[in-house]
């Protein structure tokens, strides 16, 4: 096996990761394009070590410094989004691994989906924003959609071998965050310092704010019902503190299969590059009897009520979880800036499904429409708050 790779957000935490499991297995991959939002520096400092045929930036205003910086090396320098579809449909590309945070991966990923491309999905706002639509793409271009979420992988190693119609139920796990035990009057007033203090895992900013307040189970609940096509209300949710079992699959026998490892991103990356094969690696390895107990619990959703929106977004369909998750980007960014109280995330994306106008049919024009106008709903409600 020799994949040709794609990695779309090299310099965010997945892309960072997906490089160093490439550099240890040189055998098996070979880096073709690499592209980053703005991140020029190491972007270039990326390229110079794997030398990839393309790179990619997305601000144009980085174009220069890029190409200067890479002259003489024969890399392809391009800038801009229509360049990172481009790219992610190139013949020269095997396996796209769609690292992009947020709605921005949309275009390039369905881009890749459309091309028949193998895609390693670590982006879920696509399945979230559009997954009907992408799924179904995929059916008739013969892409695999393959899993980086630690959870859904848990979940596609579970599934293996047994028949869809045994699917009782899929639990995702979740570790609760850094606020799981804090009291409700303190939760107004948590930091972003606070709320970036993840307790297993080592991830980018946005995905642990979005643990924090659940939102990043509500967003897998509907990657989930697309990736497995099963149905929303066979999705639940368990905190599970000690994040060593990443998800279970109840089956119609009442057995339950689950997946452990230690909360390490690389291991579920490594499956889906290898997928369906299994990889020697000198990974951690969980040690039950040092661990000692697995704990699990129902989610508080009176105090994360993310949780609750997202499963009423899912419910709705059509183009409300686009509205849940521009919404809960731009909540999450003005979070990080001390523009928005923690709780007021959940307020945010509250008062922007209210508001938006329904569409249970939506094109890709209507997804990024209705993510325009969400972003703006969003923003005003955040500048009223301000103002309160």
């Amino acid at each position: 096996m020799h994949k040709r790779l794609a990695i779309l957000g090299s310099t965010g935490s997945i892309g960072t990761q997906t490089l160093e499991i490439v550099s240890r297995y040189p055998a098996m991959f070979t880096v073709t394009v690499l592209t980053a939002g703005s991140n020029a520096d190491l972007l270039m400092e990326q390229a110079k070590l794997f030398r990839p045929e393309t790179v990619v930036i997305g601000s144009e205003a980085h174009y220069k410094k890029v190409r200067d910086g890479l002259a003489g090396l024969g890399i392809e320098v391009l800038a801009g989004k229509e360049a990172f579809e481009a790219v992610a449909a190139s013949a020269n590309v095997d396996t796209v691994v769609a690292a992009v945070v947020g709605f921005a991966g949309l275009r390039p990923t369905a881009a890749a989906v459309a091309a028949g491309k193998e895609v390693a999905l670590a982006n879920k706002e696509t399945l979230v924003v559009a997954g009907e639509m992408i799924t179904g793409t995929a059916a008739m271009t013969g892409c695999r959609l393959l899993p980086v979420d630690s959870e859904h992988s848990a979940i596609m190693q579970c599934i293996q071998g047994e028949p869809h119609a045994s699917i009782e139920k899929i639990i995702l796990t979740a570790s609760g965050g850094p606020f799981r035990n804090t009291p409700p009057e303190k939760l107004a007033k948590a930091t972003p310092g606070e709320a970036l203090r993840h307790p297993n895992w080592s991830m980018g900013n946005k995905i642990t704010i979005d643990s924090a307040t659940l939102m990043n189970k509500g967003l897998e609940v509907i990657e989930a019902r697309w990736l497995f096509d099963v149905p929303g209300d066979k999705i639940d949710v368990l905190i599970h503190p000690q994040s060593i079992i990443h998800s279970l699959v109840q089956f119609s026998d009442g057995s339950l299969k689950a997946q452990l490892g230690v909360p390490d991103m690389r291991l579920p990356i490594i499956y889906a590059l290898t997928y369906p094969d299994r990889v020697t690696t000198d990974l951690p390895r969980p040690s039950l009897a040092e661990i000692g107990s697995l704990t699990f619990e129902k989610p508080d959703t009176l105090r994360f009520r993310n949780l609750t929106l997202a499963r009423e977004a899912l419910k709705a369909g059509g183009n409300m979880p686009c509205a849940l998750n521009a919404a809960n980007e731009v909540a999450v960014a003005a979070f990080l800036k001390d523009m928005l109280g923690f709780t007021g995330i959940a307020d945010t994306v509250e008062y922007v499904l209210e508001k938006t106008l329904y569409n249970n049919e939506p094109s890709m024009g209507v997804y990024e429409e209705t993510d325009s106008r969400s972003r703006g709903l969003a923003a005003e409600f955040i500048s009223k708050t301000q103002k309160q």
